[in-house]
């Protein structure tokens, strides 16, 4: 099994465990997902899954604990991770805003507001959140001016945003060492 690159095969990993194994219609069997060319019968979905599972459990060992929360977190589709690492992230984010407003910052940059109704989608299976944990006035019981609080939201967003990078570029080269990225098969 070899990834194109190396979000695609961690989103893919994090996504293998909220993998169903009911059956398809024969035009899903036909295509990859996000590849525009017929899979055929090259990868069994069952090998599809084992490399994913593989990939998880490699990524999981050998990454720092911040970057492997970093990535649940940013990517995962399954909530009890999602929500564990984002618990997991708060205490490493050091700013001079207060616990509350990190905890909610945090929050909603892992789990972003969907478009709908309430955000919910009917056809959706994500974690959604109240429309209140979206509101910035509720972040702050201090009362902080808008300026600051858009300020110390903003510098939280960078540090998890560098956080992801980095965790990426860990994950990059432990990927490549283990030889399953596409750029090493070629």
């Amino acid at each position: 099994m070899v990834y194109q690159n190396v979000l695609s095969a961690v989103v893919s990993a994090l996504a293998a465990e909220c993998i169903d194994n009911t059956a398809k219609q024969a035009w899903q069997r036909l295509y990859a997902a996000g590849d525009a060319r017929p899979a055929g019968p090259s990868v069994s979905p069952a090998d599809r899954l084992n490399a994913d599972c593989w990939v998880f459990a490699r990524l999981h060992s050998q990454l720092k604990a911040r970057h492997w929360a970093a990535l649940v977190a940013r990517y995962s589709t399954h909530k009890l991770r999602k929500v564990s690492a984002i618990h997991a992230l708060v205490p490493l984010i050091a700013s001079h805003a207060p616990t509350l407003f990190v905890d909610r910052a945090v929050t909603t940059w892992a789990i972003p507001q969907l478009k709908g109704a309430e955000g919910k989608r009917s056809t959706c299976d994500w974690i959604v959140l109240p429309a209140g944990w979206y509101d910035m006035n509720n972040w702050d019981e201090t009362a902080s001016p808008e300026r600051t609080r858009r300020h110390w939201r903003g510098l939280i967003i960078k540090t998890l945003e560098g956080m992801v990078s980095e965790a990426l570029i860990e994950a990059e080269q432990i990927l490549i060492a283990e030889g399953v990225l596409r750029a090493e098969a070629a």
